[in-house]
């Protein structure tokens, strides 16, 4: 477990700092400044408790029972019902990656001291973070508004000692039992904590944050397999030249265009065959590479723009403000993440479609400018790489399915009371499988770019050397190179692990330098 210790304070967090909680197992304080405003704040709530006016969320039930008045001594029991009925969550668990996000970002929140709960809830928060326990979230019950609600009652749930948890060593107990083990006494909700535990947009947020970081890796990734594959088809790297995207600015086309050019610096391969078999120029899945790898890019920039705004925000309903009131509001909705989301699955599967279809000019003898059919030993006697590509189109194909936007849909609930929601609970679920198939997709073309760069190795001509440290590392890392056919699927999974690990990219960076 990484000791790296995460300081949360009053003024929100980092999408790093996400990331080593959520993944990466970072311990979790509590700021002396955060202490503080959260009990400044639990002044406030304390003070409209004991007054005869309602208060929504403070005196009242919540939602479309809004209007009712609850009297003192059924508030404690409102806490707990309103985290046992929210928790209502159904399907398979999700990952605990996810659910630490969750926790840590509504831990961000609660923080700011706009929540009204009291610091010992806030440090039980970030005990369960660093004993390693993880509530048992489900798939599905969010319809992101307000906020991720039945993720977080369940994360609620255990805070009580209610419900199940995975503990440290990924087993399945009891959250009583969990705590106790641990030395962790369950919270007792008071006026309004119930409510401030789950009206977030953290679960979204946080899947958001990791995609955003994984993104990052498979845009790198692809740009490098878009050198490896515009290598092996003779390709010319002169549309790559920094003149030519400097005449259309989109800042993150130059970065690919520049990344691409890095790798194929020194290449025996590119624009080889231009004078004896002349072609003009090359496919547009070769050519606008940068072009379409570099928009992906500018879209995650823009992802992260949006995700930095909501790191430093604090979602809750109703809200503590500085001047004593607390007031109700419409911030727990989920537009802004949802939107994101759904763009970026878009992107992803556009990314996904371009490497296919250079895998495919790869595989096909008609247009790859000599090599083997399929990249076949015997052609005939051997398939080579026909079904890999077939994997790798069915995934595409899903990808495009992932690509319809979750947030242009929206459902009423609440008796009306929250008749339009968001969606980006299941805008950012779908986008992590399409995260998940881009890496596959990635590794595809990898491992069909770098058997064609050793064919064309075979026949005199010299890869550049970036080409060459990739293919090394991606045999050692267990995928074969060309050679009769074999059982594909673990070389595929190999290739796959590699380009998700970050591996392609460290491996080429030696030679090229850091990579954007």
């Amino acid at each position: 477990m990484d000791m790296h210790t995460v300081v949360v304070g009053t003024s929100g967090t980092t999408a790093e700092d996400v990331v080593a909680v959520a993944r990466h197992g970072a311990r979790v304080e509590l700021s002396a400044a955060a202490v503080e405003a959260l009990a400044a704040a639990r002044l406030i709530v304390d003070a409209l408790a004991a007054k005869p006016e309602p208060v929504y969320g403070v005196s009242t039930g919540f939602g479309a029972l809004a209007s009712r008045h609850i009297s003192p001594e059924l508030r404690a029991q409102l806490q707990r019902n309103i985290v046992r009925s929210h928790a209502a969550g159904m399907g398979p668990r999700v990952e605990r990656e996810v659910v630490r996000a969750l926790m840590f970002l509504r831990l961000k929140t609660v923080a700011s001291g706009h929540t009204g709960v009291r610091p010992e809830v806030a440090q039980t928060m970030a005990d369960l973070l660093n004993a390693g326990i993880t509530p048992v979230v489900h798939e599905y019950g969010s319809l992101g508004c307000s906020g991720d609600l039945a993720p977080l009652s369940h994360c609620a749930l255990t805070l009580m000692g209610e419900g199940d948890a995975e503990g440290p060593d990924g087993t399945v107990r009891p959250a009583g039992e969990l705590l106790a083990a641990h030395g962790i006494a369950p919270v007792e909700l008071r006026e309004k904590e119930g409510l401030a535990l789950l009206n977030g947009t953290d679960g979204m947020l946080g899947m958001l944050v990791m995609a955003l970081a994984d993104l990052r890796n498979l845009y790198t990734s692809a740009d490098i397999t878009a050198a490896l594959s515009l290598e092996a088809l003779l390709g010319t790297d002169k549309v790559l030249a920094p003149e030519l995207h400097a005449i259309r600015p989109h800042p993150g086309q130059g970065v690919s265009a520049d990344n691409m050019l890095r790798v194929l610096d020194g290449s025996g391969l590119t624009g080889h065959h231009q004078d004896d078999a002349p072609r003009v120029q090359d496919a547009y899945s070769v050519r606008c590479a940068p072009q379409v790898n570099g928009a992906g890019r500018d879209t995650l920039d823009y992802a992260a723009v949006v995700a930095g705004r909501e790191l430093a925000s604090s979602v809750d309903n109703p809200v503590v403000l500085p001047d004593g009131r607390v007031e109700s509001n419409g911030n727990f909705h989920g537009a802004p993440v949802a939107y994101v989301l759904d763009f970026l699955a878009i992107v992803a599967a556009d990314l996904g479609s371009i490497c296919e279809r250079r895998t495919d000019r790869l595989l096909d003898k008609n247009r790859s400018h000599g090599l083997p059919p399929f990249l076949a030993d015997d052609a005939g006697v051997d398939s080579g790489l026909m079904i890999a590509q077939y994997t790798q189109a069915a995934l595409v194909s899903e990808m495009k399915r992932l690509a319809v936007p979750a947030s242009a849909d929206s459902i009423p609930s609440s008796a009306m009371q929250e008749d339009h929601v968001s969606m980006g609970w299941s805008a950012a679920r779908k986008l992590r499988t399409a995260v998940d198939n881009l890496a596959r997709i990635v590794a595809v073309e990898l491992y069909a770019a770098t058997r064609a760069v050793e064919l064309r190795a075979a026949e005199g001509l010299v890869p550049a050397p970036a080409s060459q440290a990739a293919v090394a590392a991606l045999r050692a890392a267990g995928a074969e190179g060309p050679g009769p056919d074999r059982f594909l699927a673990p070389d595929l999974a190999a290739a796959d692990t590699f380009v998700r690990e970050g591996r392609l990219v460290a491996a080429v960076e030696p030679v090229t330098g850091p990579l954007a």
